[in-house]
């Protein structure tokens, strides 16, 4: 019987062959990630006397970081349970295999293809002073025309920049949601119905315990997209609707200040970390459950 190439080399090499396969990818990753990482760290805390505070004395002295930080957890905090709550509705109607779901599928994942700056120059032709909405207002004789992207209206820039992020990002938690109920046999919802089950209990009592771990990934997928949101808000808004990845942006390009903007990436970072191990500790599944599947 022939031997496979792995067969016939010594055990020592067998062992040590899938670790050399992983080094090119480890290179690529502390190059692309790790590297930057350290950099901004000690951008971040060095001076030119060496150690210092003062980076970040001076970003929390800026007016427009606290309005970034609040403008980024506003926009976690709405947009994120809209997102989930289309995302698990529009997974359960194809769930269903109502007819024409695949054309469905296809359109609602569109927005995937679009990058985010293209994602906010269609809504900028939509909310701008002479865009598409107030051309239908102006039809239908409900005003001659609204600022929706003013400073002087905050919650109008939110409402233009909650929906640009919505319609771009709502597709990628779909096609996590999809590909988790694409996993769940048909016998256990069959098995439901026959005991009874009615709609809502078979979602709440089978399929969502049996999506968690997608939503899971879902869910720290998407807290730090929008941790990093910035290009749909920067193309609506420019800089009236500051964002965190935009103030690292701005002291990083427009300022000439690569110190503060380390100080705020590492904000970021923080945050994203923090955001994403509370994630997975409030969705952990317990390992009994998870014995049993």
């Amino acid at each position: 019987m022939r031997r496979s190439v792995l067969d016939r080399k010594p055990a020592g090499q067998r062992l040590r062959l899938p670790y050399l396969l992983l080094v090119p990818s480890f290179v690529f990753m502390v190059l692309l990630l790790g590297w930057p990482t350290v950099v901004g760290i000690r951008e971040a805390f060095m001076g030119p006397d060496g150690f210092t505070l003062a980076n970040w004395e001076r970003m929390a002295a800026e007016p427009r970081f606290w309005e970034a930080v609040r403008n980024t957890l506003l926009l976690i905090v709405v947009v994120i349970p809209i997102q989930f709550v289309l995302a698990f509705g529009m997974a359960l109607l194809l769930q269903s295999r109502l007819r024409g779901s695949r054309l469905y599928f296809y359109l609602w994942a569109v927005p995937l293809a679009v990058s985010d700056l293209a994602a906010g120059l269609v809504w900028l032709s939509i909310f701008t002073d002479r865009g598409y909405l107030n051309s239908v207002l102006a039809a239908l004789g409900l005003g001659d025309g609204f600022s929706w992207l003013s400073y002087q209206h905050h919650s109008t820039m939110l409402l233009a920049v909650v929906l640009a992020e919505i319609w771009r990002s709502t597709s990628l938690v779909l096609i996590i949601v999809v590909a988790g109920m694409q996993m769940i046999p048909r016998e256990y919802d069959e098995a439901a119905q026959v005991f009874g089950g009615g709609a809502w209990q078979r979602v709440r009592h089978v399929i969502l315990p049996l999506v968690k771990p997608n939503l899971q990934v879902a869910l720290i997928l998407r807290m730090i997209m929008a941790m990093q949101s910035f290009a749909v808000a920067q193309a609506l808004t420019g800089r009236n609707f500051p964002l965190l990845v935009g103030e690292t942006y701005e002291w990083f390009a427009a300022l000439q200040n690569p110190a503060v903007a380390g100080a705020v990436a590492l904000v970021v970072l923080g945050v994203s970390l923090v955001a994403s191990i509370t994630c997975l500790r409030v969705l952990r599944q317990p390992e009994a459950e998870v014995r049993l599947r």
